[in-house]
């Protein structure tokens, strides 16, 4: 339960209405505190800053934050909708998290609650002339935010919506799961190659919905089983699909299957928080969309391949790093592993199939290939080599050009 609770939290915090919600209600808790502090207030800033200096500066605070953030939400959401369709509607979702993006609308929101609030309360008789002067000084903050997210604004809509700023925010969110993928091995589990395959006489663990598996509390499941001396063996990691009253797991041992499974987030949607195979899955869409014939961007997917290359580079120098800890944190529980081939398939497979008639794309393929052959992973090099052998075969069946395809098996022996 706690580690749901915990990514409920970050769910919530990431949410443009919650988070914005957030910076309103602290807003309007700093406007409502102010009448609280005016006995400590000197009577010559009290002389100085009175109501008359301080409403007309928070009428133009009402009236102008208003129609920013007004004006900001249809910018944000018209160039979301762009991106999404330029890329793969599974995007949307990514981009809906931009912090920058999150964070300037909370400002804006913010500064126009507290304005209201203040003038609410000067009007209503609640705010005397010493409040003035702390809504005054708070006033003078929150003019300071609104600049700096004014500033950050402006630097932020120059990419917003680009399909450069669309795949840099895939790429981010793809890494993640794979670093934790090269320091905790089978997030932190049994691997499946290493123990014993499931008793014929196990207790099937059914899915109380269809959807996709999102997260597993792997801790806390760790913890039942432990307490039980009961084994699980997981065949739907997170990313899998499954159907409502199908086996997610196995158990063997005297354990409640009920109590199991709430352990087990499902979804509509496959989410990046435990599934080191999403994010190449997104940016393989995106280069799929940009090799059809309405799109025709070939540049669009050797960007691709470039960053899909760079992912699994770096998630192959984490896999050999000397001291890497691959230590078993949760021994009750068994779950399948997420193999150099699989990633390599997620990133490249379709790519390669919509590209395999053009030489530009399959040239940079059997570069990537050839590169990833040389990673210090033995298990990312032999697949990368794979790769390549398969790279070749939709060469020589894909393009008719018999120079081109000359010069390609040339390329296949270049580093």
């Amino acid at each position: 339960m706690r580690e749901r609770i915990w990514l409920w939290f970050k769910r919530l915090w990431r949410r443009p209405g919650f988070r914005i919600s957030a910076f309103g209600s602290v807003a309007l808790l700093v406007a409502l505190i102010a009448p609280l502090l005016d006995r400590s207030i000197p009577d010559a800033l009290v002389d100085r800053f009175s109501r008359e200096a301080v409403l007309p500066i928070l009428n133009i605070l009402a009236s102008s934050m208003l129609a920013v953030t007004t004006f900001s939400l249809g910018i944000m959401v018209q160039a979301f909708r762009s991106a999404a369709g330029q890329a793969t509607p599974r995007v949307y979702r990514l981009l809906m998290q931009d912090m920058t993006t999150l964070n300037v609308m909370s400002v804006f929101v913010g500064a126009f609650l507290f304005s209201l609030a203040s003038i609410v309360m000067f009007r209503a008789g609640f705010y005397g002339d010493s409040a003035a002067v702390i809504v005054f000084a708070m006033t003078m903050v929150c003019i300071v935010l609104i600049v700096i997210a004014i500033l950050r604004w402006i630097a932020h809509l120059s990419q917003l919506g680009s399909l450069h700023h669309t795949l840099t925010m895939v790429e981010k969110a793809a890494k993640p799961p794979l670093d934790r993928l090269a320091k905790t091995p089978n997030l932190g589990a049994r691997a499946a190659s290493d123990a014993p395959r499931a008793p014929k006489d196990s207790t099937p663990i059914l899915s109380p919905k269809s959807g996709f598996v999102q997260f597993i509390s792997l801790a806390e499941l760790n913890e039942q089983l432990d307490s039980k001396d009961a084994t699980l063996w997981v065949y739907t990691p997170p990313g899998s699909w499954v159907l409502k009253d199908t086996p997610v797991a196995y158990l063997d041992g005297d354990c409640d299957p009920d109590t199991l499974i709430d352990n087990f987030t499902l979804g509509d949607e496959r989410t990046v928080e435990q599934d080191a195979r999403f994010g190449l899955v997104i940016l393989s869409e995106v280069a799929s969309r940009a090799l059809s014939p309405g799109v025709n961007d070939p540049g669009t997917a050797i960007d691709v391949i470039h960053r899909i290359e760079r992912i699994l580079w770096d998630l192959g120098q984490g896999m050999s790093v000397e001291d890497r800890n691959t230590e078993t944190q949760y021994d009750r529980v068994i779950v399948g592993t997420v193999s150099a081939s699989d990633l390599m398939h997620d990133g490249f497979a379709s790519l390669m199939q919509d590209g395999g008639g053009r030489f530009d794309v399959m040239a940079q393929m059997l570069k990537a290939a050839n590169r990833l052959s040389k990673s210090d992973w033995s298990d990312l090099a032999k697949a990368a080599e794979e790769t390549r052998d398969t790279t070749l075969g939709l060469i020589e069946r894909r393009i008719e050009d018999p120079d081109a395809v000359k010069a390609l098996h040339q390329k296949a022996k270049e580093t």
